[in-house]
């Protein structure tokens, strides 16, 4: 019987795990957005002396992952999983550094929604009983991501005002059975939804409705209001896929008001980097929670959040047969206290 499932798609965790250490790496374009304070090491190399965009993202993967494990005062050996994933095909930027850890391995693909995605199966193993101790990771990388999923670099094709700008980096999270928190008390996994949009350099549009059906199944199944959460962000729908929640929401009877972001909103400023509709990649909502997210929430500013990240499950061999680009949010609520 499933004891901790309430409402359609939520599950409260009876014995929320602690988020127990957690660290960032950036690229140079991040390292000089608004954030750049709070990421723990900034690279000023994207290739960050590799012979290839793909090695370096291997390369920030793997660091961002010892560093968190490095923060918890704890060894690669402690950990019992490593639940990860990225952009590339097959996941090769997680099998490679996984390759390096020698920690079993649960590899992830959710597109942009794989931070969440592996918190939300990390807290459930943990709080399950299954492990003591784990980390969970993404990463993305601006060169890697543009030439898979849309034009070689060379090509220097012109970018549509609603397109995005991928994200260079990596975080990681421990999580563990013990410790005084942060928790993560409940997880809200979504559900795929397609509003028929083919467009794929409009990657907000065609993932708010996925965002919008995730949030408002977690207010029903919880009780939660959006003024019960002092944040509430989402990643990476970035300013157009924002704004289009906002509206969704409202005519739903759920004002987000002024506790609602984006990390693709937050991450850049559009104007003085060029970045357009703002940042996406599985690393934009990774470095956004282990960087600004979290270490706000240690000094107080944040007591609950709820984070989700948002994910376009598609690809250009698909999508250039004329197929519309289906989406996925998975949401988990972060809170200072046990409850």
């Amino acid at each position: 019987m499933a004891l901790k499932r309430i409402g359609n798609q939520t599950i409260k965790l009876l014995n929320p795990p602690t988020i127990l250490s957690n660290y960032s790496i950036v690229g140079p374009k991040e390292g000089q957005g608004p954030l750049k304070d709070y990421f723990d090491l900034i690279i000023e190399d994207d290739l960050w002396g590799q012979e290839s965009f793909e090695k370096a993202e291997c390369k920030f993967q793997e660091e961002a992952i010892r560093s968190a494990v490095d923060n918890a005062e704890l060894s690669l050996k402690d950990m019992d999983f490593l639940i990860a994933g990225d952009l590339l095909n097959q996941i090769v930027a997680t099998g490679y550094s996984a390759r390096e850890l020698a920690i079993p391995f649960f590899g992830l693909y959710g597109a942009c929604s794989t931070m969440t995605e592996s918190l939300s199966l990390g807290a459930m193993l943990v709080e399950g009983g299954f492990a003591d101790k784990l980390v969970c990771a993404t990463s993305s990388h601006f060169s890697t991501a543009e030439r898979q999923f849309r034009f070689p670099l060379e090509y220097a094709a012109q970018r549509t005002f609603s397109a995005k700008w991928t994200v260079t980096g990596a975080g990681a999270t421990v999580l563990s059975s013990y410790g005084s928190g942060p928790y993560i008390t409940h997880v809200t996994p979504g559900r795929i939804i397609d509003p028929g949009i083919t467009d794929a350099a409009n990657m907000g549009a065609a993932m708010a409705p996925a965002a919008m059906d995730t949030l408002i199944n977690h207010f029903q199944d919880t009780g939660f209001k959006p003024s019960d959460y002092d944040l509430i962000i989402t990643g990476d729908l970035g300013i157009v896929g924002k704004s289009i929640v906002m509206d969704m929401m409202k005519e739903k009877g759920y004002d987000l008001g002024s506790v609602y972001t984006d990390c693709g909103v937050e991450i850049f400023n559009p104007r003085a980097q060029d970045t357009h509709a703002g940042g996406s990649g599985c690393a934009c909502s990774a470095v956004v929670l282990n960087g600004y997210v979290l270490k706000e929430m240690k000094k107080g500013k944040f007591k609950r959040v709820l984070f989700m990240s948002t994910g376009a499950l598609h690809s250009p061999i698909i999508t250039q047969q004329g197929e519309s680009i289906p989406s996925i949010g998975h949401a988990i609520t972060i809170d200072i206290n046990n409850e």
